[in-house]
């Protein structure tokens, strides 16, 4: 019969990341956001265009393709965003350092 693994008696402490760097890297999401929101437009402005150089198009049809492209190309923009700031704020680093939990036992 399988035995489970015996629970930790404490976790180890580490040191949060650094403030100063964590507030520089969300003023860079900052950027990143104004400048997907930008291409986000460019992107809904381009597909329209393409769609009424097909021929007439409905009205229902032109906001669902704006909402379809321009929430695609925000939301894609705004998680690689977040994973930049994972990495520049050090939050990366803090759980690779691994816990109590992991085989090595945090060393």
């Amino acid at each position: 019969m399988p035995h489970h693994d015996p629970i930790p008696s404490r976790r180890l402490r580490r040191r949060p990341p650094d403030p100063e760097r964590a507030a520089a890297a969300w003023g860079q999401f900052g950027k990143t956001m104004r400048w997907t929101t930008a291409a986000a437009f460019v992107m809904v402005a381009v597909s329209l265009a393409w769609l009424w150089s097909t021929g007439p198009v409905r009205l229902h049809m032109m906001i669902a393709t704006a909402l379809g492209v321009g929430f695609s190309v925000f939301v894609a923009g705004a998680l690689m965003g977040l994973i930049f700031v994972s990495d520049s704020s050090g939050h990366d680093e803090e759980a690779a350092q691994g816990d109590l939990y992991d085989d090595d036992g945090g060393r």
